[in-house]
């Protein structure tokens, strides 16, 4: 069995001057005591949950065993990657034998727990098993192919996203594309992999993710912007671009990284924040990782943010203690400002659900300066038998007060409820929610609800509206 240990640093060869929710997370209000006023999520992926995102962290199976690691998590992340074990070198170790032992050990595990998955990686030029090392044109291609392929196929409906081809761009100040085994093939090996993770797999997001993307202004991030712009231009199956986020004192978070994110959600695809770690200590290193969450809740198509292990001893960075827990499992000050940044932030709507579109919202009182609202849907985390949403009301005029229709289609019915007062009407398929408090909005200003579904096979997205007064 293949098992990459992470004690040989993960990405060692980089020149790095350069490179640098579960649902017991959430306060979910019962039947019993529905208007209680929700309190601020306690643990990082219930927030995010709340905002419509997801907050993940990468683990290793070597370190499953480790009751803290796990029990950290657990409790406190929704999205899981596995470090090195889905890589090509790990799930390929000899051509056309395939071993998934320990990615399904990690797999598994955040499934049977109610989380979701980051596929890491389909296609790299490094941790290539030594066979592929040696293959050069058409047949690496077809080899290459293959493995995206048989990979994709092996982890359908179990993944949420695949990175499905990693650091294919140089960091020569050009823009351009590295010079690799895989690049030798010809310039459309990236589309070609793209193409056939798709067809493997229809519904997982397939992402591109790099390091030194972060800054809009480096070559760098114009040449991956100019190759998703291009892709999406063409049709090539393209729904997301990773952005590692390796920091650290002589590459900080850059001022226009929002920009960044902003930029390329624009071009039609999610962004996502896949391998976040900050080097440094104290409200230094705090007030970067609030940054980079506030970027993210700042766009609407930043679906979610990963960091790249559990506790500093664990990172591939460790001496420079880059995460938010430290070696004995505590919570560091850059913890704090996560969540605090997390449960301070405004719900926005990331990106929508292919089949089941969100519509543009329209003021239910427009016209005339009567009191006006929008009501707009977003998808939360979902698990085998059920599935969260949030509602985000926005006051489109100064108003003193507002209530939400939710209809869900039967056989779906809402089982938990957080930051409103809901009543039911008499089938328990229409929801009115009202606020718990003060409903009053300026103009502008949004709040927001939440709720789980019970979908019993129904996967639909319910319909809101919003009526104020």
């Amino acid at each position: 069995m293949h098992t990459k240990l992470h004690a040989t640093p993960r990405h060692g060869w980089r020149p790095r001057a350069a490179a640098l929710a579960a649902t017991a997370g959430l306060v979910l209000t019962t039947f019993a005591a529905i208007s209680t006023p929700a309190q601020a999520a306690s643990t990082l992926g219930a927030s995010a949950a709340e905002k419509g995102r997801y907050y993940g962290t990468a683990i290793a199976a070597g370190r499953m065993g480790d009751s803290t690691y796990m029990t950290i998590a657990n409790r406190e992340f929704n999205m899981i990657t596995a470090e090195n074990e889905m890589k090509m070198d790990a799930t390929e170790p000899s051509q056309g034998r395939f071993t998934f032992t320990n990615g399904d050990r990690i797999v598994n595990w955040a499934l049977s727990n109610g989380k979701r998955v980051r596929g890491h990686t389909l296609a790299w030029h490094a941790q290539q098993p030594g066979w592929m090392q040696s293959m050069s044109g058409s047949a690496l291609r077809n080899a290459l192919i293959n493995h995206v392929t048989q990979v994709a196929s092996y982890y359908r409906g179990k993944v949420y996203a695949w990175d499905v081809v990693n650091e294919a761009f140089a960091d020569d100040g050009r823009g351009s594309r590295r010079d690799s085994n895989l690049q030798r093939t010809g310039n459309d090996w990236i589309e070609a992999a793209f193409r056939a993770a798709r067809a493997a797999d229809p519904n997982a997001k397939l992402c591109y993710n790099d390091y030194n993307t972060d800054n809009w202004s480096h070559a760098k991030t114009q040449g991956v912007y100019n190759m998703v712009k291009d892709f999406k231009a063409r049709g090539v199956p393209i729904d997301c671009v990773g952005f590692q986020a390796h920091f650290n004192s002589g590459n900080p978070v850059p001022s226009n990284y929002h920009t960044t994110l902003q930029n390329f959600a624009d071009l039609g695809v999610d962004v996502q924040i896949t391998e976040l770690d900050i080097e440094g200590s104290g409200s230094s290193q705090a007030q970067q990782y609030q940054g980079v969450v506030q970027a993210c809740l700042a766009v609407s198509r930043c679906t979610g943010i990963t960091v790249w292990g559990v506790r500093d001893t664990d990172s591939w960075r460790a001496s420079g203690t880059p995460l938010l827990f430290d070696g004995s499992g505590n919570k560091k000050a850059a913890y704090t400002s996560v969540l605090n940044a997390l449960n301070a932030g405004g719900t926005t709507t990331p990106t929508p659900n292919p089949t089941n579109p969100t519509p543009t919202p329209t003021p239910t009182n427009p016209g005339g300066g009567s009191p006006s609202c929008t009501a707009t849907y977003s998808e939360g985390q979902k698990w085998g038998d059920r599935f969260n949403g949030t509602v985000t009301i926005r006051a489109t005029t100064n108003i003193s007060s507002w209530q939400s229709t939710v209809t869900v289609r039967s056989p779906q019915k809402i089982i938990a409820t957080w930051n409103g007062s809901p009543t039911w009407d008499s089938s328990g398929n229409v929801m009115t929610m009202r606020p718990s408090g003060s409903g009053a909005l300026a103009a502008g200003q949004s709040t927001s609800f939440g709720f789980t579904v019970q979908h019993n096979g129904n996967w639909t997205w319910p319909s809101v509206t919003c009526a104020a007064s």
